[in-house]
């Protein structure tokens, strides 16, 4: 079954657009990594999923159930963490996760979620108004877990956790996923999204510019990997002829006489054969696949 189907969704606020005819579909049971750059959207589209902003138009649904029209039959297998929630005013944490399991009428153990969390007895007590911006982070997220939904919406869930505390959300993740959730995660922390998305869509201007695996975002911009090469004097026109190699994609030159080189994989030895003959000796090369973070600046960054 398909856990997100949205089909040419637009959403305008007067003159700006904010969604652009978005079409996605998100299979049951896969981790999705939403990017895009602040303002590209990400958040507009999660409130459609919510139903707290309405397409202008398309539509989107949940396990088949329309997210506008049928609102509260969609939202009853979702588990939230949104950004930016505030907790409630003299409200414990224990408080907190006892409230969504009432809310859901779930028959979940509130010390387990908050261990589970991260979140000892004693912050358990402690009014949640005074947690610091990670542990919040943790309370908001043992909400979403409360009954097992079928699906997390997680907005920039590592938010205010320090490394440790982003390393367990990810298992977390990984472990809801193992039950059998399907994860929606969107952040700007592209390691993260790295770390445990299947897939990637990246959102540009309100437009869904990419949809891919990681592997496949690396094999549509330059066959995968980045050449890294060392030369003894790098000097005026080098990197024009290293350009013109056929098969060059970008050439960008570095500091200590280095060239950056994305390019497809036949190119490689062409680009040293080139470099050889316009009598440039090469001191060393390596290969690198490109981050997630070069996939991104890429499609974001160069208008593509």
């Amino acid at each position: 079954m398909t856990a997100i189907e949205a089909t040419e969704v637009s959403k305008r606020y007067g003159t700006v657009v904010a969604l652009d005819r978005v079409d996605l579909t998100v299979p049951e049971g896969e981790i999705f990594g939403f990017l895009g750059p602040n303002g590209a959207g990400k958040s507009t589209f999660i409130n459609v999923l919510l139903d707290f902003a309405t397409p202008s138009d398309g539509s989107v649904e949940i396990f088949g159930h329309d997210c506008h029209a049928e609102g509260v039959a969609a939202r009853e297998r979702i588990g939230v963490l949104p950004e930016g929630y505030s907790v409630f005013e003299r409200r414990t944490g224990r408080q907190h996760i006892e409230y969504a399991i009432e809310s859901k009428d779930a028959d979940d153990d509130p010390a387990e979620i908050l261990d589970r969390v991260g979140l000892d007895p004693t912050d358990a007590e402690r009014e949640a108004s005074d947690y610091s911006k990670g542990m919040a982070q943790r309370l908001v997220l043992g909400m979403a877990l409360v009954g097992e939904p079928d699906l997390l919406l997680l907005d920039e869930p590592t938010t205010g956790l320090d490394p440790n505390g982003a390393a367990e959300m990810r298992d977390i993740i990984r472990e809801e996923n193992e039950r059998g959730a399907t994860v929606f995660f969107s952040s700007h922390i592209l390691e993260q999204v790295e770390a445990v998305c299947d897939r990637v869509g990246i959102l540009q201007d309100g437009e869904l510019v990419a949809v891919d695996t990681i592997e496949g975002l690396r094999e549509s911009l330059g066959g995968g990997t980045k050449l890294v090469i060392t030369v003894d004097d790098l000097r005026n026109g080098t990197v024009e002829t290293v350009r013109g190699v056929q098969g060059v994609e970008t050439a960008v030159e570095r500091e200590d006489s280095t060239l950056e080189v994305t390019c497809t994989n036949d190119a490689k030895m062409d680009i040293l054969v080139e470099l050889h003959d316009a009598g440039v000796d090469v001191v060393n090369f390596r290969t690198e696949e490109a981050s997630l973070e070069d996939m991104f600046i890429e499609y974001t960054g160069s208008g593509r």
